[in-house]
C-alpha cells in the first residue's frame, strides 16, 4: 500500500449522501469535478495530498475515516487523457462547504452526478465508481 499511495499523481475524494455527491466547480470552465488535486513533488504520498487539497480548496470541511476505495490508472478512451488517480471515500464528512482557494474554485455542493457539467476525466471515473 505504501508504494500506491506514493505512485499516483492525484488524490480525489469520493463521497456520497444518499444519490447526492460532493462536488466542486471549477472556475476556469465552470465543469465539476470531485475535491483534491495533483500530488506536489516527490515526497508527498497519495493521502498527504488529499489533506492539503481538502484544506486548501474546502477548508471547513472534516473528513473522517478517510480510506483508499480504488486507484484509477488508465486513459479516458473519449478523451486520450491519463488518469492517474488515488479514490478516498470516508466513513464522514461534515462542516460548511466554504471554498478557500477562489481564484480556482466557485462552488462546491452536494449534487447528483447525472446531468450535470463534470469535467472529463471526473464523468470517466463517476460511470467507472458510481451506480446509477
Amino acid at each position: 500500500q505504501g508504494t500506491a499511495l506514493r505512485m499516483a499523481k492525484s488524490s480525489k475524494l469520493v463521497v456520497t449522501r444518499g444519490n447526492r455527491v460532493l462536488l466542486v466547480r471549477r472556475k476556469r470552465d465552470g465543469r465539476w469535478t470531485f475535491p483534491g488535486g495533483k500530488r506536489k513533488g516527490r515526497r508527498e504520498n497519495a493521502r498527504g495530498c488529499l489533506r492539503r487539497e481538502l484544506a486548501e480548496e474546502l477548508p471547513e470541511l472534516r473528513c473522517r475515516g478517510a480510506k483508499v476505495w480504488q486507484k484509477v490508472k488508465t486513459t479516458n478512451p473519449k478523451t486520450g487523457r491519463r488518469i492517474n488517480h488515488m479514490i478516498f471515500t470516508a466513513k464522514a464528512v461534515s462542516g460548511i462547504l466554504i471554498i478557500g482557494d477562489e481564484r480556482e474554485l466557485d462552488r462546491a455542493e452536494w449534487r447528483e452526478p447525472w446531468n450535470i457539467r463534470l469535467a472529463p476525466n471526473t464523468r470517466f471515473v463517476r460511470d467507472l465508481l458510481l451506480a446509477r
